[in-house]
């Protein structure tokens, strides 16, 4: 047997390599065809053998059986040692979350006087940025369960509507409150734990984060799989006194760029509810851009993070690989990411 050699992909990345499209055997098929065809792939038996047949006309197994890959197999990312920038403060690893926090708001600048403007009277909170809620709190004219207690309103009143914005799959207004209120009191006594005391975070749903289970946009995986403690990530927000405010849906299992997801709801462009949000953290996205929530959670692979961002207006920030714990993510290769007004 004559083995077929695989182009490095150096050379491929680079353009070395010319693609030729192969000849593929598979029916064209559309409408009721289609449809029909489906549903015999889908069938027990039959949809074996279909698949089997064309998998054999295409000769699937023979080229990879025929074939030999140049190079060792490379399960992670593989980065290349980077120089230290200039200006770039390091962080180590094992202070505290609070600490890390002191540190990153040190690089911030100054805002101005009229950023520092809001309305004190009956404040709405919408598109409060973190600052915005760590000023209101530190000079006493709201709190967080009053925060709160507006932000339940505000969800109550999404699920109310003819289009439902279906932000969240598991959402608690009884853990919220509980949350908000240690936060308030926190407050009270002059001792936040970090400018993130009392600001309300969404999570994705594959990010394990008590009491909620970790469904991953699915019906069954949270039966087989059972949430015994925060992620590290959860882990740490709260210990800087984040008030997190429950799980977001999205694509099912994160297989898909839309964020549609019949089974638990999918969740809606606020700028336009008839629109997708883009997936597949498609209720993070969602939540950060309908002004409820300054910041929340999503993983990233594939783009889940940086799809829905673009799709409604939202920064999406995609950290390094192995720059966070991945520890408590639901699908372990998943990169745990925050969104940012």
């Amino acid at each position: 047997m004559e083995q077929k050699f695989w182009k490095p992909s150096e050379d491929v990345i680079k353009g070395k390599v010319e693609y030729k499209s192969p000849n593929i055997h598979a029916p064209l098929l559309s409408g009721l065809p289609l449809k029909a065809f489906i549903w015999l792939l889908e069938a027990p038996i039959l949809g074996n053998l279909i698949l089997s047949f064309f998998m054999r006309k295409n000769k699937f197994y023979q080229n990879f059986l025929e074939s030999s890959i140049p190079e060792a197999p490379m399960f992670l990312p593989d980065y290349l040692e980077q120089n230290v920038e200039n200006d770039v403060i390091q962080v180590e690893e094992e202070i505290e979350p609070s600490s890390r926090v002191a540190i990153a708001l040190e690089c911030l600048s100054v805002p101005s006087t009229s950023e520092c403007k809001l309305d004190q009277h009956d404040p709405p909170f919408l598109y409060w940025k973190i600052r915005d809620y760590a000023k209101a709190y530190r000079d006493g004219w709201a709190t967080p369960s009053q925060v709160a207690e507006k932000f339940i309103a505000a969800i109550e009143d999404s699920q109310r509507r003819r289009l439902q914005m279906t932000f969240f799959c598991s959402f608690s207004a009884e853990d919220v409150r509980k949350q908000a209120s240690a936060s308030t009191e926190r407050h009270a006594k002059g001792k936040p734990l970090s400018t993130l005391d009392g600001i309300l975070i969404a999570v994705k749903d594959d990010i394990d984060c008590l009491p909620h289970s970790s469904k991953g946009g699915t019906l069954w995986v949270h039966k087989v799989r059972t949430v015994r403690e925060d992620a590290a990530c959860i882990k740490r927000l709260r210990q800087c006194g984040a008030i997190l405010v429950g799980k977001t849906n999205m694509h099912e299992l994160g297989l898909g760029t839309t964020g549609s997801n019949p089974l638990l709801g999918t969740a809606r462009n606020p700028h336009d509810s008839t629109r997708h949000t883009g997936g597949s953290s498609a209720g993070s996205a969602a939540i950060v851009s309908s002004g409820l929530c300054p910041a929340a959670l999503g993983t990233d692979v594939g783009g889940s993070i940086r799809i829905p961002s673009a799709y409604c207006g939202v920064v999406g920030l995609k950290s390094t690989f192995g720059r966070t714990s991945l520890a408590g993510l639901q699908i372990r290769i998943s990169i745990f990411q925050l969104f940012l007004q």
